[in-house]
């Protein structure tokens, strides 16, 4: 919980265990009215707010929602101090709302009015979602009714980072899948494209993640891009991205594979410039390496690179961190993506000491750092996500330089097409052309998994064709 980072939350309907720190809230109808009732109590000093609505009042089950909300932050707030800047703002993706508040014809001014006096969001963090919603809708307005994209899951890894948890395996360990593995996903993209194919839609952009793909080799890599270049259409396609992802995994030979294909954009992503964070995170390599490689993808022609910055890993400083912007920032990457840490259950950070999570303010002026300085230095806001078990409850933001925005990032945050995903642990999720509609087709999490039910994976797939036969664009 935002205002209780690290401690565990409980709930009951049994009043008599209303001891220590609790929260007590109350609705009562009746008489055509809905009264809210809420307590707070912590460190044995207790506050309490009420409200009423009328039964009959529009969006009244969500005028209840946000009533509730705001009492309750304001109460939690006094008692403990922190202000949330994202008020009661909640889910992963904030900017689909202020889309709906554009699409209904609502001006900034009644925007700005609704999300600071009925959501609470601070003036900086409303702000960063206006600009971020005008700069989405942009490259929003690109797709079309028969647009998708395609993701490829690598999902291996030359170690396991502390703070990490996808599903992902450490290639000295799973060294021996990866020939299998390759050759099944050239089977999954051959199915998929015959798919899209028969369906008629048309590929927008493509992104290899993981876990590393660069854990490939080159070979690996080559055959991939010519399979994925052979079975699909181009025509159409505007963006082509790489996680390069950590340097350790990267050589010349594979940003040569790399140049010389349609792949248009890749990311180096250094988490941290201090060399003893990286260490403490599990990072097998240095500064110099993540430097070292982008000049050297520079030197190969790479034009497009987007660098990862992660704020509030363990050891780090106000100060390192400033370091890290600053320094990528000399660097010049066309994209630059900060990241709140989040420590979930998955991750190994979950199991450090409570306290940690604590040092939310800490992680807060880091992210208002790098938001003002990459302004100043012509980064512009261009997608933003958040996560649960966020440090201060804060957010992922993606900048970029004018022009440089990353489609696929946008496009999967704000659910705007279908993306068709292959590999293990890769999840399709379909958009009904036009309408609302979410379905989505898992594949199996792990590897060995993805490899031994390869016949299910396959009849998974044709979920697609029928989702398209059920709502045709």
């Amino acid at each position: 919980m935002m205002f209780f980072p690290g401690e565990k939350i409980t709930t009951t309907t049994d009043l008599s265990q209303q001891d220590g720190d609790y929260l007590y809230t109350r609705l009562r109808e009746g008489e055509g009215i809905g009264q809210l009732f809420v307590r707070a109590s912590v460190g044995g000093t207790s506050a309490e707010e009420g409200m009423e609505i009328p039964l009959d009042a529009p969006d009244y089950d969500r005028q209840c929602e946000r009533g509730f909300g705001r009492m309750v932050y304001r109460l939690l707030s006094a008692a403990t101090g922190r202000a949330p800047k994202w008020g009661i703002l909640t889910g992963i993706r904030p900017i689909k709302l202020f889309h709906q508040c554009v699409a209904d014809g609502m001006t900034e001014e009644e925007i700005r009015q609704l999300f600071t006096q009925e959501m609470l969001l601070s003036p900086g963090k409303l702000d960063l979602a206006i600009q971020t919603q005008k700069n989405e809708q942009k490259v929003l307005s690109r797709s079309t009714r028969d647009s998708f994209s395609l993701y490829i899951s690598i999902p291996f890894c030359p170690s396991r980072c502390h703070y990490c948890s996808f599903v992902s395996h450490s290639i000295d360990r799973a060294k021996k899948l990866m020939p299998e593995y390759v050759s099944r996903l050239v089977e999954e993209l051959r199915y998929t494209a015959k798919l899209v194919d028969q369906i008629g839609i048309k590929l927008k952009t493509v992104y290899f993640g993981g876990g590393t793909p660069t854990t490939l080799t080159a070979e690996q890599l080559q055959l991939l891009i010519d399979v994925i270049k052979e079975e699909f259409d181009f025509s159409h396609l505007e963006e082509y991205t790489i996680e390069a992802g950590r340097p350790d995994t990267i050589t010349l030979e594979k940003l040569q594979v790399i140049k010389n294909s349609d792949v248009t954009r890749i990311s180096i992503n250094p988490q941290t410039l201090n060399d003893q964070v990286l260490e403490a995170v599990g990072r097998r390599h240095t500064a110099k390496d993540v430097i070292d490689k982008f000049h050297m993808a520079r030197e190969v022609g790479i034009d497009c690179i987007n660098m990862d910055l992660i704020a509030g890993l363990p050891g780090d400083t106000l100060d390192s961190f400033r370091r890290s912007v600053d320094g990528l920032i000399a660097l010049g990457p066309e994209n630059i993506t900060v990241h709140s840490l989040s420590v979930k259950r998955a991750a190994d950070l979950a199991k450090v000491d409570p306290e940690f999570l604590r040092h939310g303010s800490l992680v807060s002026d880091m992210v208002d750092y790098s938001q003002r300085v990459l302004a100043q230095h012509d980064y512009h806001p261009y997608y933003l996500y958040r996560q649960k078990n966020t440090m201060d409850n804060l957010e992922n933001v993606g900048y970029c330089r004018p022009g440089q925005e990353g489609l696929y990032n946008v496009y999967i945050m704000d659910e705007t097409h279908s993306i068709l995903a292959v590999g293990a642990g890769g999840v399709t999720k379909l958009r009904e052309p036009g309408g609302s509609k979410i379905q989505r087709v898992f594949n199996f999490k792990f590897p060995y998994e993805y490899l031994s039910r390869f016949d299910q994976v396959i009849a998974r797939k044709d979920e697609v064709t029928k989702f398209y036969e059920t709502y045709p664009f």
